[in-house]
């Protein structure tokens, strides 16, 4: 059990996070032709507007135990109307959500080399922005459905390879809920620990964290 100072940190970090990278998806759907995510609502910076709540009490149970898994509502993109295709229009919003993350963590390690949050508690808050941003982009750049790592794989595959893997999208969430819950009895250990971690650490270098 998380102290209830690092739960709130958590939560906070969380709420930041996955704001951030629904708005970025919105915004990049917006920016390449498709109103769909904008004239619902979803580019805004209101966590409100983007937590589901599956994902929200995912969150708040996993936060108990100081890892926080949770996800927000998918937003809502027309592929027809994106631009220069909807092949590569897909690609493009699905990477926004990921580099919104990452830009954010790379802002903050900023504020953090740069000493500008002398008080405490704010550059703590700052330090876990940073690690669940992180984490949350590399998560979401595993290539399988329904992660962003699988649209911004469809987007370079040319379009017979990228066919093939659609009907495969339906049994995308289950395997990802096996390896959510289920992944740390495999043999060697969770893959997506290996994966998030094996991402992760290059970025902190890169970050001097």
């Amino acid at each position: 059990m998380v102290s209830p100072q690092h739960f709130l940190y958590l939560i906070l970090a969380l709420l930041i996070a996955l704001t951030l990278h629904e708005a970025a998806h919105a915004a990049m759907a917006t920016l390449l032709g498709d109103p769909t995510a904008r004239q619902q609502g979803r580019l805004a910076l209101n966590p409100l507007v983007h937590l589901d709540p599956l994902g929200t009490l995912m969150m708040l149970l996993t936060v108990l135990g100081g890892i926080g898994i949770g996800w927000g509502k998918p937003v809502p993109v027309t592929p027809w109307r994106l631009r220069p295709d909807p092949k590569t229009g897909m690609a493009l919003v699905a990477a926004a959500g990921p580099l919104a993350n990452l830009a954010t963590a790379v802002l903050l390690a900023g504020v953090l080399q740069a000493d500008l949050l002398p008080v405490t508690w704010l550059a703590r808050l700052a330090l876990v922005i940073i690690v669940v941003s992180v984490s949350l982009a590399v998560f979401n750049l595993l290539p399988l459905p329904p992660l962003d790592g699988y649209r911004v794989l469809l987007g370079f595959l040319p379009s017979r390879q990228a066919a093939a893997l659609v009907p495969l999208e339906p049994y995308g969430p289950l395997v990802l809920l096996f390896l959510v819950f289920f992944g740390g009895y495999l043999p060697g250990g969770s893959p997506l620990y290996h994966w998030v971690t094996a991402l992760s650490r290059p970025i902190y270098h890169v970050l001097g964290l």
